[in-house]
């Protein structure tokens, strides 16, 4: 891999390219590879994910005089998995994870969890070869310029409250949500979930359990609806 090619795009030089890599050793790799010279990059993660909050937490104290709870959320909406994967994939961090080859045949939710996992990897990395300055400031060109969206199209609430909210004060309406139809074995069933506002099918979501599924369709109502 051109490991080079990525330091240019993230802007970020290694001394110790060792970390780079580790950063992108999937667990599932070293069980076909056990003879690998790097360790999977669980340690860097957790890393990452306190540095991370930490530099998201300073930047809202700093600029933001709103209240605690309003800037917890904010927060929230940009460590989560969901926006972590968003910005991994623009960074196409994706070509660089090493996986098993079961892993790398799935390209669905659980890819998004490893590229979410493997970017804060990354940040741990960079932390550790760099120092704190220079994580954040990683942070604060890659993650922090999403929290403008965030405010604005208030991505801070999760979509069944908005949509909730909205369809009350636009249609005097609140959504409700049924089960369309479930598939796969008891320990790993997939549902499809349908919202409506009164009679009308408004949105369609899929999801490993009810409350995920109702949470896409929430979503899909609100981008189907103009309302995000």
């Amino acid at each position: 891999m051109d490991w080079s090619t990525l330091e240019s795009h993230i802007n970020v030089t290694f001394a110790n390219k060792d970390l780079l890599v580790q950063a992108f050793v999937h667990r599932s790799y070293l069980n076909e590879n056990p003879n690998f010279y790097l360790d999977h990059n669980e340690r860097l993660e957790f890393l990452g994910d306190a540095v991370l909050e930490l530099v998201v937490t300073d930047y809202l104290y700093h600029h933001y005089p709103n209240p605690e709870g309003e800037l917890t959320a904010w927060r929230a909406a940009i460590v989560n998995a969901k926006m972590l994967a968003k910005i991994a994939e623009r960074l196409r961090l994706n070509s660089y994870l090493l996986l098993s080859r079961g892993e790398a045949k799935d390209a669905g939710k659980a890819r998004q969890v490893i590229l979410a996992n493997a970017l804060e990897a990354l940040l741990g990395a960079i932390h550790l070869d760099q120092g704190y300055a220079a994580a954040a400031g990683f942070v604060h060109a890659q993650i922090i310029p999403e929290l403008a969206e965030v405010i604005t199209e208030q991505k801070y609430k999760d979509a069944k409250s908005l949509l909730q909210e909205i369809a009350q004060d636009k249609r005097g309406i609140t959504p409700h949500y049924a089960v369309l139809k479930e598939w796969g074995p008891d320990h790993a069933k997939n549902f499809r979930v349908g919202v409506y506002l009164g009679e009308e099918a408004v949105g369609e979501g899929e999801g490993i359990s009810k409350q995920d599924a109702q949470q896409f369709a929430a979503e899909d109502a609100l981008r189907k609806l103009g309302w995000r």
